[in-house]
């Protein structure tokens, strides 16, 4: 790994369980990452917000959408302090809707710009590399299709199994345990084995997850 690189790959793989998939709507069948892991990230690459990174809002302004809806928009500088000196700005622009327009009606979102920061936010982060790999050659903000750079099927067998074993940590803990030896196999058969070893973190980390619920519920 190159001295330029260093950043990049320590923050450029958000781990499955930041991912969520969109399960409906017009943006069906792509990913959205929890904005709280990119914090995460950047507070442990460079320190707590504020003292080894941080960020200063420029502007805010809306825009007229289609039909009545209203967009808002948030621009930012970030900042981060690396070998004991501060970087330039890293801009970032990000937007979402006042007002958009759902089935039921029109619908007023008091939390719009609390959400345009974060994809302002995420547009910053992503020039550091954070997240760079889902990001790659996609979409430019905070929702994207996940994709790796390998054989297509073997790809889609992946992200196949990425997402059941999303849909299998629902279930008990006890039930859960049982997936990874039930499944392992076909996994094995359809994946190549960095692809099987990237379903078997996922099944770890939801089984850590899970593991910590019953221990908190109990006690």
């Amino acid at each position: 790994m190159s001295e330029n690189m260093r950043i990049w790959e320590a923050v450029c793989r958000p781990p499955a369980t930041a991912l969520k998939r969109i399960a409906g709507g017009r943006l069906k069948g792509m990913t959205d990452i929890n904005p709280q892991w990119r914090i995460q990230m950047m507070t442990e690459r460079f320190g707590p917000i504020g003292v080894g990174w941080y960020y200063e809002a420029l502007n805010r302004w809306t825009e007229p959408g289609a039909g009545d809806e209203v967009l808002c928009f948030v621009d930012i500088n970030v900042y981060i302090k690396d070998g004991g000196e501060w970087s330039k700005p890293i801009y970032g622009l990000g937007g979402s809707k006042l007002v958009a327009k759902e089935s039921g009606g029109m619908y007023s979102n008091d939390e719009g710009y609390k959400m345009a920061l974060t994809d302002a936010l995420s547009v910053a982060m992503k020039e550091l590399g954070v997240a760079a790999d889902i990001y790659k050659g996609l979409w430019d903000g905070s929702k994207y299709i996940v994709q790796e750079e390998n054989d297509p099927a073997k790809t889609e067998a992946v992200s196949g199994w990425l997402e059941l074993c999303e849909k299998a940590s629902s279930s008990p803990l006890e039930k859960f345990k049982r997936w990874w030896p039930t499944n392992k196999v076909h996994i094995l058969e359809q994946c190549s084995e960095e692809g099987a070893a990237e379903v078997y973190k996922a099944f770890t980390d939801y089984l850590t997850r899970l593991r910590k619920e019953v221990e908190d519920a109990e006690g």
